[in-house]
């Protein structure tokens, strides 16, 4: 069976460094196969700018499995593009029909300084991470963990939370460009579980105060961030953040 292809026009930001001016180029990407995901379409392109001598378009990519969080770019004005809970590289050429015109651009915040065309430095994320700290609980070995009495509620709240892969899509989504669901994903899948509660305070305070120190927005509560997330977390994980805030810094 011979798989179809399609031809489609890019218009891709490129940049060379973050403080030098900025475009959009334009590209002509021929025969694309329709079973390929958009990274590999991007290698395809590639491809044939490096054997004409040109640049190649710059982009992150890790496990191309929808995992990692690496990979990231908005994609018709749409962060990982139209369709819903898919990552860039889990977005398949399929859903774009034959002549289409697609805008690349990167990630747009000042939190996420551009590093170069598509790529942009998304260090801050971590730096929120390591503000949360660890668990300090000793619950020894991990029969005497799953003897912890947890509902299946509870397990299952936390276990949604913790699918945030940290893609940053919420961000690039946000007209403001808050981490709130990002911060609220990684505040919650520990708040909730009774492994977490001894320094539930401490935690989401320093990850809130970094978030603020890295120069994220505000949360305007427009659901954007909840829309373009590839992994379907909820906003009421931002109401869980702003609940477990208050408790913190009133107690």
């Amino acid at each position: 069976m011979i798989s179809k292809t399609i031809n489609l026009t890019l218009k891709v930001w490129r940049q060379s460094r973050g403080e030098k001016k900025g475009r959009l180029e334009t590209y002509h990407a021929k025969d694309i196969s329709v079973d390929m995901s958009f990274l590999e379409m991007i290698d395809v392109v590639n491809e044939d700018l490096t054997k004409n001598r040109n640049e190649p378009i710059a982009f992150d990519h890790d496990c191309r499995e929808g995992i990692c969080g690496m990979c990231g770019a908005v994609i018709n004005g749409r962060a990982h593009g139209h369709e819903k809970e898919t990552t860039l590289c889990q977005l398949h050429m399929r859903h774009f029909s034959d002549n289409d015109t697609i805008v690349i651009e990167p990630w747009r915040s000042r939190a996420f300084p551009l590093i170069k065309d598509l790529i942009v430095d998304r260090s801050a994320m971590d730096k929120i991470i390591q503000a949360g700290g660890y668990i300090s609980v000793n619950t020894g070995g991990a029969t005497d963990a799953n003897a912890l009495p947890i509902s299946r509620e509870i397990a299952e709240t936390a276990f949604n939370a913790a699918a945030c892969i940290g893609c940053g899509a919420c961000v690039a989504a946000c007209p403001n460009a808050s981490a709130m669901l990002f911060v609220s994903a990684k505040v919650s899948h520990l708040a909730v579980l009774p492994q977490g509660r001894p320094e539930a305070a401490k935690r989401v305070q320093a990850m809130v105060r970094q978030m603020d120190e890295c120069g994220f927005g505000n949360c305007s509560n427009e659901a954007e961030c909840e829309m373009e997330c590839p992994k379907g977390i909820s906003i009421v994980e931002i109401a869980r953040l702003n609940r477990e805030f208050l408790k913190a810094e009133f107690s």
